[in-house]
């Protein structure tokens, strides 16, 4: 016998054993819930190393109720956890929002906000490269809830990944006021070192939205937070963007350490409209000098006549 058939006929038994504690008599008034849900869980487990992901799930959905039934919220989480787990196994990510906000949600009834973070974070980690919106939901949520017990360095910690995704999506208007928002979470840690390096994103962001007065308004506000490198940079860029010199201000853009910061603002600077003011000039200074040089050999034509 395979060891799949092997963990199957160990399931099989263990559903059998779950049915049987759920059952009343003359004796046994009350289902055991909590033998009941143990029995489920294991057989959700045994089907899972063979390969039975349906079977997985639906042993996991009856261990559920089991525990509900007994008001245990936290085990009901936990095994909504591992639902999430089996819709990447069953190519279903899509399912994972439904089990994730109910898995945070009990963790929630239970009092453990950092719990119910953490399985939104998850949650999202294992949807962010297919379905970055759906990532970008489960962050969101998790700052709301982590704030609840007024973490605020760990409430940046998820600003930081909702800020990165909505730059990524595009999303520059939202982009500006989530990154305002973890700039706000690291004033009242006191950890200015990171603010540095958001304000240079922050920068990007704007001049990405094509709005380099509120990108200097922003460095103004929080430039006393950059290192010494990043004024110069931000300095020298705000002013190619100010004297619309494109060469200079994609010079800036592609300096070493905007080119080594989180991938997404790395790419963002590739892609920012550079100023084009001067190649205008020097498009319309030569056609002016091509229209002098014309007139002066239909003048020198007419002399010679």
């Amino acid at each position: 016998m395979s060891v799949a058939a092997k963990k199957i006929a160990e399931a099989e038994q263990l559903v059998q054993a779950a049915e049987k504690s759920l059952k009343t008599s003359l004796l046994k008034w009350v289902p055991d819930y909590d033998s009941a849900a143990d029995e489920y869980a294991k057989a959700a487990t045994a089907y899972r190393i063979a390969k039975s992901f349906d079977k997985s799930k639906e042993c996991l959905l009856k261990a559920i109720e089991c525990y509900k039934n007994n008001k245990s919220w936290f085990h009901a989480a936990k095994s909504y956890e591992q639902i999430i787990l089996l819709c990447k196994d069953l190519d279903k990510l899509t399912d994972v929002e439904e089990y994730a906000n109910k898995a945070c949600s009990l963790y929630q009834q239970h009092g453990s906000p950092e719990a119910a973070a953490s399985a939104l974070d998850k949650a999202a980690k294992l949807t962010e490269q297919k379905y970055p919106e759906m990532a970008l939901r489960f962050y969101q949520h998790a700052v709301e809830v982590i704030m609840i017990e007024d973490s605020t360095r760990q409430a940046s910690e998820y600003s930081s990944k909702v800020s990165r995704i909505l730059v990524k999506l595009q999303r520059y208007e939202e982009a500006t006021k989530a990154l305002k928002k973890e700039i706000g979470f690291y004033q009242q840690t006191e950890s200015y070192g990171q603010i540095g390096r958001l304000v240079v994103a922050l920068v990007l962001v704007q001049l990405a939205l094509g709005d380099s007065v509120e990108a200097e308004k922003s460095f103004k506000e929080w430039g006393s937070c950059c290192e010494a490198e990043e004024v110069s940079t931000l300095q020298t860029l705000l002013q190619a963007f100010d004297d619309e010199d494109g060469e200079l201000a994609a010079k800036m853009l592609a300096s070493p350490f905007i080119r080594h910061m989180d991938v997404e603002y790395a790419i963002l600077a590739k892609n920012i409209p550079l100023p084009k003011g001067l190649e205008v000039e020097k498009k319309s200074g030569g056609a002016n000098e091509s229209n002098s040089t014309r007139e002066l050999d239909e003048e020198d034509g007419e002399g010679l006549c």
